[in-house]
């Protein structure tokens, strides 16, 4: 199965694009080439510049203060396993404890390295870093392997509350909806949404399903438009019927 996520709002829409970045710091992270560890860091910028465009620390509090009621709520209930549930307390209560601790403003300590918003300000033109334009930042690429993760790591990790309460918030959210079948007439799909309340869309299709889904919506209707994957440049319509699941996710 394959999964398209489309946000219905500008604060899922910013927590999916830090969670797509927060993977990618990840997996490069683990690497051992300088390259790797490059693009890590630039990705670190990104975080950075997306973090910083919104009041994301206290939405990210109040939306888990608001589950933890939530949970607390379902407190002896038989049908509930305390264990479980008594788990999820904890990481919501660890997680809005250290969102809380964070500081002044996201990535503040990174915006006073001067060296780094140097290799920031060089990134944003073409071969910008390369070795004749920044010399300094060709030693540290050329450092230890273990030398560059750890330098990552300490860079990274006054940011991880806000890593791990938005991954806190979109397993609940995308927990929240129960999926449906559909199916798309001729390649398209229309759907009054008046009455219904939702935060973001999740449509899966089977990989069998050569086609890709075109998403819009507001909250008044949902159109999709599933086309040809190899006419993306000029998308031509999949003509025919095309089954999928439509899960609607709201917190």
């Amino acid at each position: 199965m394959i999964s398209y996520e489309y946000p219905l709002n500008e604060r899922i829409r910013t927590l999916l694009r830090l969670e797509d970045l927060y993977r990618k710091i990840e997996h490069f992270l683990r690497g051992e080439a300088p390259q790797d560890h490059h693009v890590a860091l630039l990705t670190l910028f990104e975080v950075l510049e997306v973090a910083g465009r919104a009041d994301l620390k206290v939405d990210l509090v109040q939306e888990l203060e608001r589950q933890r009621q939530i949970l607390m709520g379902f407190r002896n209930n038989p049908e509930i396993s305390e264990e479980a549930l008594s788990g999820a307390l904890y990481e919501i209560e660890q997680a809005s404890s250290s969102l809380l601790a964070m500081a002044g403003k996201i990535g503040q300590y990174l915006r006073e390295n001067e060296w780094l918003m140097g290799i920031r300000s060089r990134a944003s033109i073409p071969g910008g870093v390369c070795q004749f334009d920044v010399p300094s930042y060709h030693f540290w690429l050329n450092r230890d392997p273990e030398h560059r993760r750890r330098d990552l790591e300490v860079w990274l990790t006054p940011m991880t509350p806000i890593r791990d309460g938005l991954r806190i918030v979109l397993r609940l959210l995308r927990a929240s909806g129960r999926a449906e079948n559909q199916v798309a007439r001729c390649g398209t799909y229309q759907l009054s949404l008046a009455g219904r309340s939702a935060q973001m869309l999740r449509l899966t299709l089977t990989h069998g399903e050569a086609v890709v889904p075109e998403i819009s919506a507001n909250k008044y209707a949902l159109n999709v438009r599933f086309v040809m994957p190899e006419t993306l440049a000029r998308p031509r319509l999949a003509e025919r019927d095309v089954p999928f699941e439509l899960t609607f996710c709201s917190l």
